[in-house]
């Protein structure tokens, strides 16, 4: 199944507006953290070619993810929580829903810029990648166009 196309501005739109209301409860890191990442999004948006942007864009969402789990558990307000407190928890809440699908969005530009895969299988093992290898005890000469055969060209002194 093909992922629709949207387009980056609307994805960082939609986390803006969900930040800024979230710091109606949350500010501090909560509101460090958001924003510094959507600002390596307008970077990303500035700079349409660039692969470190929106690497570093997908980087930085994905580990807001963790932040906002950690810092919504534990400065959820448990006491006197007022609607306007209640709707500010809420967009908070609704912004960490909303990434894993923008990280799947931001992945696919990520991919259309020509970014490599991020998950190698053999990470911990040696590489399947064996197109370039040549044994020690290969026969084959070597693929160098600037290789000069034995006795031509030059002399013993290597002159």
């Amino acid at each position: 199944m093909e992922l629709p196309a949207v387009n980056l501005k609307v994805i960082l739109l939609g986390h803006w507006l969900l930040t800024t209301w979230g710091c109606i409860v949350f500010s501090g890191s909560y509101a460090w953290a958001n924003f510094s990442i959507l600002a390596l999004g307008v970077w990303a948006v500035a700079q349409r070619d660039s692969i470190d942007a929106i690497s570093m864009f997908l980087g930085g969402l994905l580990a807001t993810i963790f932040l906002d789990i950690v810092h919504i558990s534990i400065f959820y307000p448990r006491t006197s929580l007022t609607d306007t407190g209640r709707f500010g928890a809420g967009m908070a809440i609704l912004s960490l829903l909303l990434k894993p699908l923008s990280c799947c969005f931001v992945y696919h530009m990520y991919r259309e810029r020509g970014g490599e895969l991020l998950v190698h299988t053999g990470f911990l093992g040696p590489s399947q990648d064996r197109s370039a290898y040549q044994t020690i005890d290969s026969a084959e000469a070597p693929a160098d166009p600037f290789a000069v055969p034995e006795g031509r060209g030059q002399d013993a002194r290597g002159y």
